[in-house]
């Protein structure tokens, strides 16, 4: 069963589009999957270049996501795709989601989940009804040193979790980039029909959520939202920050913009506790800072005897090979591929492979979307995260 690839199709991800070459790197990296299908693009043509160029069959390259998932249900168990990986804009992913899960097909899903919170809801729905898989690409959870630092804060090393603060700056829509036309990228993300109701918030904002979630094992309970749109002409927010409150009763602050000029994409957490602190940043990926009270600093390093399970399972490199972005993408891939071939052979899979976001994940994420952008337009200082429509 171990050797047995698992059949994969895409929905999305043809020419200019960025996240769909990721996904296909991250799907190829440790050969857990094999690409025998998929539409790549609205346009037939486009899809038909895409699938030849990738070396599809003629016949497994498909002209819409309903063909395909119709099409490849017919095929015989032994030949039908067994994992879709959807990497459409936001408001392109709820309906394949749904109709994939419903033809008996396990998903991988590109964030945030879905266009809205309802939609998100009706898919967690539709994950439990049907008993199919789910998996959210929140890529910067895969980070060995980032499951090193949720493996630090659960164990109580750091004590009892008082102050945490993540930030997500990019620059790259400093400027009214989709003006231009030739920006694909600015142009669905800044449009309200095909991003929803955020922008910055819902593209970067959620990556930052589901971080300081993952890391500190605490869910945000209340929220004080200060959102923006600084670029002139742009429809949807391109700045904000974000006061919040946790389940424990301790406090955070969250912050994400894209007008941040000169910046790239450099998220960072850190998280305090009572008795120390530690730090991640993606721009020195392989190392987490650890600052015990009245010890010196430590700086624990991807690929060392020392850490958790949870980071050597996510490790593929000796230490001190810089494991990045790529790597950390595959993680997703690997562990929901192993989870899948574990339950194909009626086993367990372990804690570790387990260890990937999944609808729950997509339902908060899209709650944190809907719960900051109407806290950022209330007057009211704070609102409870509500997971309510």
């Amino acid at each position: 069963m171990g050797n047995m690839k698992l059949r994969l199709g895409m929905i999305g991800g043809g020419p200019g589009a960025f996240i769909g070459a990721i996904h296909r790197i991250a799907a190829r990296m440790d050969d857990e999957y094999s690409l025998v299908c998929g539409v790549f693009s609205s346009d037939a043509e486009k899809s038909a270049s895409m699938g030849s160029t990738l070396g599809l069959e003629k016949k497994r390259i498909y002209a819409s996501y309903r063909q395909l998932i119709e099409e490849e249900a017919l095929l015989s168990a032994e030949e039908r795709v067994q994992v879709i990986s959807i990497v459409t804009p936001n408001h392109l992913h709820f309906e394949p989601a749904k109709l994939a899960l419903e033809n008996g097909f396990h998903v991988i899903l590109d964030k945030p989940a879905t266009f809205s919170l309802a939609e998100a809801i009706e898919l967690k729905k539709i994950c439990e009804k049907t008993g199919r898989l789910f998996c959210l690409t929140h890529t910067y959870t895969g980070y060995p040193m980032v499951k090193e630092a949720r493996q630090v804060v659960l164990s109580g090393k750091l004590g009892e979790i008082t102050k945490i603060y993540v930030e997500y700056p990019q620059g790259w829509l400093s400027r009214f980039e989709e003006g231009s036309g030739d920006n694909k990228q600015a142009s669905w993300r800044t449009d309200p029909a095909k991003s929803g109701i955020a922008g910055a918030m819902g593209d970067i904002g959620t990556h930052a959520f589901n971080l300081l979630e993952y890391v500190s094992g605490l869910q945000v309970v209340k929220l004080c939202a200060d959102v923006n749109t600084v670029v002139a002409g742009r429809q949807l927010d391109d700045d904000g920050a974000v006061l919040l409150k946790f389940s424990n009763g301790s406090s955070g602050v969250l912050m994400a913009t894209q007008i941040a000029s000169g910046e790239e994409n450099n998220i960072k957490i850190r998280v305090y506790g009572q008795q120390g602190g530690l730090e991640w940043q993606q721009s020195d990926a392989n190392t987490l800072k650890l600052m015990m009270a009245d010890k010196p600093v430590q700086l624990l390093r991807t690929g060392g005897s020392y850490l958790s399970s949870f980071a050597g399972q996510n490790t593929r490199t000796p230490a001190g090979h810089p494991e990045g972005y790529l790597e950390a993408f595959a993680n997703l891939y690997r562990n929901f591929a192993q989870t899948i071939k574990a339950s194909l052979a009626s086993q367990q899979p372990s804690p570790e492979q387990l260890d990937f976001p999944g609808i729950e994940e997509g339902v908060r994420g899209m709650a944190f979307i809907e719960n900051v952008i109407r806290s950022g337009k209330s007057d009211q200082k704070w609102s409870s995260f509500s997971l309510e429509i």
